[in-house]
């Protein structure tokens, strides 16, 4: 807040990060009418205004929505995906905060955002005084602080409780063709169907639901995760030995998810560093070579793939090599043993 209302901020971060809500919760948290202005939709007479004859001169008369009397947060969404034209007519709102003879009200915030080159989207180059005129910001999605969000923001419980499970869904990297991928906003999107058609939604709805709005990978893991929902598998009691792994032919994409589950688990329980593992940690490592073992003799595919090497296309978390190195050591004794 200190630096915005004396200088301009651009935000970069990929789509579907959240940005524009961001910055519409920031206006709201200081009383601001945050009034925004798209970048792509915009032609430079949109900005400085039309002239018009005043006692024999002419004058720029700027649009309404930006000539205003009290303070307000002016956002430029996409700026860096304007024309070259219309990012000129920014400069002397960002630089001097004023459009022709209108100034912005003292109090005024100015926020810019753009996707970077990299994330597949609509994005020029921005001209080197435009960028030196900006304080930037770099986004990124973190699962923890949109949870929170989604908490009071009406999230559907089922795309909550999965993304507790698997934080590493929220976001994936956009793709090179034109297909879904997972952000928060598709997420959300998501939320907002699933609120649409209740309780009693189908299977089937649900994968086409996801599939329209999500990664693949991400689309049929959620699926498998309502199947454990609704039919009350629990990965908590195959972990106690209460259940065992889904042996069922038809039941292959829930062992798959459960098998997913299990990795997620292994990365964000066991240390990087034997050293540093706990009692707790020790003896999860051993019952989880036990589950690998029992796994393996339903699915060796499923059971190579829960300990993979991590894969940055998926999203799949690394695990610590020191458990891998005791996996390869132990396993062909834990089939002896139960052969």
């Amino acid at each position: 807040m200190n630096v915005a209302v004396v200088r301009p901020v651009f935000l970069w971060g990929a789509p579907g990060i959240g940005k524009s809500s961001l910055v519409r919760q920031f206006a709201a948290s200081l009383d601001l009418e945050c009034v925004s202005l798209l970048g792509t939709q915009l032609a430079p007479e949109d900005l400085i205004g039309v002239p018009q004859i005043v006692d024999g001169k002419s004058r720029f008369c700027p649009p309404e929505q930006i000539a205003r009397d009290e303070p307000y947060c002016l956002f430029l969404d996409e700026l860096n995906a304007a024309s070259p034209d219309v990012q000129k007519a920014f400069y002397s709102l960002i630089l001097d905060r004023r459009i022709g003879s209108y100034e912005l009200p003292a109090g005024s915030i100015v926020i810019g955002a753009g996707n970077r080159a990299t994330d597949q989207a609509l994005a020029r180059p921005m001209a080197s005084a435009l960028v030196n005129r900006l304080v930037h910001v770099h986004l990124r999605a973190d699962a923890a602080d949109w949870l929170k969000w989604a908490a009071n923001n009406g999230i559907h419980a089922w795309i909550v409780d999965y993304l507790t499970q698997r934080p590493d869904h929220l976001w994936s990297a956009p793709p090179k063709t034109e297909e879904p991928f997972s952000t928060p906003r598709s997420w959300h999107m998501l939320s907002d169907t699933l609120h649409s058609y209740g309780p009693e939604v189908s299977d089937e709805t649900i994968a086409m639901l996801g599939y329209a709005t999500l990664t693949p990978t991400h689309a049929a893991a959620f699926r498998a995760y309502l199947k454990t929902v609704r039919h009350a598998y629990d990965f908590e009691a195959i972990l106690k030995g209460d259940a065992r792994w889904p042996a069922a032919p038809q039941d292959r994409d829930l062992l798959y998810f459960l098998a997913e589950t299990f990795r997620a688990r292994l990365a964000r329980e066991l240390p990087a560093d034997k050293r540093h593992a706990s009692p707790t940690a020790h003896r999860f490592a051993f019952r989880a070579k036990t589950l690998l073992v029992e796994l393996a003799e339903i699915s060796l595919e499923i059971a190579q793939l829960a300990i993979a090497n991590a894969n940055a296309e998926d999203g799949s978390p690394a695990l610590p090599s020191w458990f891998l190195l005791e996996a390869a050591r132990d396993l062909p004794r834990l089939v002896a043993a139960r052969a």
